[in-house]
């Protein structure tokens, strides 16, 4: 069977011969900017080298943060702007965003309010330690920020008794505690996909295609590459939209054509890298909320419950080559000893890290000294049009996952200007794909449950694992899988065959890792065995007629990248994690 989707872009890219937009980069700036356009009827085409969400929007704390330690900055228009568009994602991706208490284990009541100061001057860039005091100030600036279309309920303070009653297992020097309301995403990637294919079902003249990329550029003409058929595609944009994140400078280099004149360097990456745990108490510990805490030398760390395990993260290390990235044995490390500083009596074996997982921030170039000094804002730099490139390329430098739509309307509304165009719609109230009618009310939910299982024969256990995943598109998927006959994977019976066969019809799966790490939570979940990749590639196999030989060399080429980019190996058996 083919990729019918996939095959789909590829024809709609032939045929869309002279876009007036080429987007490169399929992450999540490049992913919303696209359904911006499309939406305003624009005539768009986005490629993407990897797969869409591959690379920092992959890797990612799976946090919708509004940026407290921004405050500290003095960035209120990005505290301000993330916490609007957090809470716009509530509304919009009810499906995938959850509100997620958040408790801040606090050491003492007066440190950081120089520090604080000095932040706030731009006389240092340092971290330090942040009192009582400080923190107050921060949450009270959050509330205020929310105060008019508040989403979550506002923040509290615990004093030690009450603190070490929830939480008997922190440092015991804390002092007292605060809790506030953030935000947290189940399926990042699969929220960037379905935005792509909302967009392809309101406009026609757009394509968005994973696995290609940019070849080169002369006279006018972009060709890129199918990296899967080795085919050229030549392309005569009007504007091109670099969204290519720690990539940015390489791809602007890409793109010059024939002018040699060298482009100045605009992003300058900073790496992230995070764990998946596995341990009981360290579980329990967590109280069912996430801790926001500071590690030792001020560096502000997370850890919350993630399908049944902990998320733990981040580190936070200048880097000039954004490929092929992992978390290294000196990160590991640090980030067990922050926890170690806030849980001093939880010890984590290593046989307990059941999957690692980096990113590279893509911020904007930045002298700073301190990683932590330097802005998570977005700004989009335009490279004027040359002799060797009759166009101009528009950048989006830097920006967080939580304001992705924030940051495409920006660079929409430019886009409009230029090719004399006026914005047909908002995106700020526009439901992303499962989300839309998603019951957030309890008893409207269940009810939708009760229907969905009289009318399926499915068992409400099921039929809730699949809302939970899909949102109110499991309708659709339903339907899909009475056509067939349908059996749960012997290795992890929270999926089906026709779950499975239908992410790889509908969504351009091209390989067993889009499927494993993107498509489903099966590797970020720890529920990955030797058994259920297997399980997989055979009903992958079968869909793409794969022979022999390939099947052996997909199989080969994702345990190699599993093991080397994210500390996975199957010489002990895992325990399934049916929530996944």
């Amino acid at each position: 069977m083919a990729n019918q989707t996939r095959e789909k872009q590829l024809q709609d890219l032939k045929e869309l011969k002279k876009p007036s937009v080429l987007i490169v980069g399929g992450g999540i700036n490049g992913i919303g900017l696209y359904r911006d356009l499309v939406l305003q009827g624009v005539d768009v085409l986005l490629v993407e080298r990897n797969d869409f969400c591959s690379g920092a929007s992959a890797a990612l704390s799976r946090m919708i943060h509004g940026g407290l330690r921004y405050l500290e900055q003095g960035d209120f228009k990005l505290v301000r702007e993330s916490l609007e568009e957090r809470n716009a994602l509530l509304r919009n991706a009810p499906h995938y965003v959850f509100p997620l208490a958040t408790t801040i284990p606090i050491f003492d009541y007066s440190s950081g309010i120089l520090n604080g100061l000095l932040q706030f001057l731009r006389l240092t860039d340092r971290p330090g330690k942040r009192g009582a005091l400080v923190i107050k100030l921060g949450l009270s600036l959050y509330d205020f920020f929310t105060r008019t279309r508040r989403e979550t309920p506002i923040h509290r303070f615990h004093n030690k008794k009450e603190t070490f009653r929830q939480w008997p297992d922190f440092h015991p020097e804390v002092k007292c505690s605060a809790t506030y309301y953030d935000v947290w995403v189940t399926y990042p990637e699969r929220l960037g996909l379905e935005m792509i294919m909302d967009a392809d079902q309101t406009n026609t003249g757009a394509a968005a295609i994973n696995y290609v990329s940019v070849a080169n550029t002369k006279d006018g003409t972009v060709t890129l590459k199918d990296q899967i058929t080795g085919e050229e595609l030549p392309v005569q944009p009007t504007i091109v939209v670099n969204a290519t994140g720690a990539w940015i400078n390489l791809t602007n280099d890409a793109l010059q054509g024939d002018d040699i004149n060298p482009v100045s360097k605009m992003v300058g990456g900073t790496k992230g890298s995070h764990l998946i745990i596995r341990n009981d108490d360290l579980l329990k510990a967590t109280g069912g909320q996430m801790v926001y805490y500071e590690n030792q030398d001020g560096r502000i760390c997370i850890l919350f419950p993630y399908f049944g395990n902990v998320l733990v993260g981040s580190t936070d290390i200048k880097i000039d080559d954004p490929t092929d990235v992992r978390c290294e044995e000196d990160e590991r490390d640090y980030i067990l000893q922050s926890l170690a500083f806030v849980f001093p009596d939880i010890t984590i074996k290593q046989e307990e890290i059941l999957y690692t997982f980096s990113g590279v921030r893509p911020l904007i170039h930045s002298d700073a000294s301190v990683t932590g000094g330097i802005s998570r804002d977005h700004v989009c730099r335009t490279l004027p049009e040359t002799p060797g490139r009759p166009f101009p390329v528009l950048c989006m430098i830097g920006g967080k996952w939580t304001t992705f739509r924030a940051f495409g309307a920006q660079v929409t509304d430019q886009i409009l200007g230029t090719l004399n165009k006026s914005r047909q719609c908002s995106t700020f109230d526009v439901a992303i794909g499962g989300g839309k009618g998603f019951a957030k009310d309890k008893g409207a939910f269940d009810s939708w449950i009760n229907d969905l299982a009289r009318n399926s024969g499915l068992g409400e256990t099921r039929l809730r694992t699949l809302a939970m995943r899909y949102g109110t598109a499991t309708e659709d998927l339903i339907r899909f899988m009475q056509q067939g006959e349908d059996h749960l994977l012997a290795s992890d019976p929270s999926y089906s065959q026709r779950e499975l066969l239908h992410i790889i019809e509908q969504e351009q799966v091209v390989t067993l890792e889009d499927i494993l790490l993107r498509r489903t939570a099966m590797g970020i979940s720890g529920n990955l065995s030797s058994d259920l990749v297997d399980e997989v590639l055979q009903i992958l196999a079968q869909a793409r007629g794969w022979s022999t030989l390939q099947i052996e060399t997909a199989r080969s080429e994702f345990l190699n990248r599993l093991a080397s980019f994210h500390a996975v190996t199957f010489s002990t058996p895992s325990r399934q994690c049916t929530n996944a």
